[in-house]
């Protein structure tokens, strides 16, 4: 079994220099779970940190995937997407990060339709996390949310089952699956979950 983790900024560096110095060849699972963030508040709405986390979190996983993508139908292997709550509930002061994520669960899901019309046995795993007890992702909030962050172990763990069972989506914590439920049937009350994680006290960086 050939698995190719791909995680940190390395990944970014990684889909430029694919072609002339990896063979994906064999490969069965591609995990792609890399990001590039920027502080919450309103400094991440310029259009130069909008590209950057659009490149980051958004075209460089549409250009791994379509070079993984001829070995992973061979092998009718899997590929385990790991996105965000914010790519499907939007939320306060984190536009441009919410867009990328949302562009990333628009054309997974978008390639998961034309594989099965095209019969391709390549199984798509969107994994859909919230906070996670990282020093990073701490500081990138902090002041911001209310949200307590979970234990990364535990993330890993639900991520690692959705792909070996060949999920098509997993929720970690659980709950967010119902969050998302939310969004189409009920919004205000959806809008009213959410306010309640901000620390609307406290004012967004200019």
């Amino acid at each position: 079994m050939k698995v190719l983790l791909l995680a940190g900024l390395g990944a970014l560096f990684f889909a430029y220099y694919w072609d002339d110095n990896f063979d994906p060849g064999g490969l069965d699972y591609l995990v792609l779970n890399h990001l590039g963030a920027a502080p919450a508040g309103t400094r991440a709405r310029s259009a130069q940190a909008t590209r950057w986390l659009m490149q980051v979190n958004f075209l460089s996983y549409v250009q791994l995937t379509s070079l993984a993508l001829p070995s992973l139908t061979d092998s009718k292997g899997s590929l385990v997407v790991v996105s965000s709550l914010l790519g499907r509930v939007p939320t306060s002061f984190s536009s441009p990060y919410s867009a990328a994520k949302f562009a990333l669960n628009s054309f997974f899901g978008s390639l998961r339709r034309e594989l099965d019309v095209q019969d391709v046995h390549v199984a798509i795993t969107m994994c859909v996390l919230g906070l996670r007890d990282r020093a990073s992702a701490a500081e990138g909030v902090r002041g911001v949310t209310r949200a307590k962050a979970a234990p990364g172990p535990k993330a890993a763990l639900a991520v690692i089952r959705g792909g070996a069972t060949r999920a098509s989506g997993v929720f970690y914590p659980w709950r967010f699956h119902l969050l998302c439920l939310l969004r189409g049937w009920m919004p205000q009350p959806r809008a009213w979950f959410i306010r309640q994680e901000l620390n609307i006290t406290t004012p967004a960086a200019a």
